[in-house]
């Protein structure tokens, strides 16, 4: 994976993330030698959100079928909410 610094972010613009996507999948941004933002074309983010998306799915099902659920009215579900904050 390349990386760019923000520096040349700032001087080059979005032709130097343009550049390094051709052949890289995501560009790293560095700032003051942190590696600190990703940077990826829209396709590869909707793949990476999609499958998130279905891990939340298949948890959110596992939960339900082991019985990790609960049942409330709303008053009850909000007081408990708050009460956990």
């Amino acid at each position: 994976m390349n990386a760019i610094t923000a520096n040349e972010l700032k001087t080059r613009g979005i032709s130097a993330v343009e550049d390094l996507l051709e052949t890289e999948e995501q560009v790293v941004i560095s700032v003051r030698g942190v590696e600190k933002y990703v940077v990826m074309g829209f396709e590869k983010y909707a793949r990476l959100r999609e499958s998130e998306l279905d891990m939340a799915v298949k948890e959110a099902r596992a939960d339900y079928e082991a019985g990790r659920t609960i049942t409330e009215n709303i008053d009850d579900h909000m007081k408990r909410v708050v009460d956990e904050i």
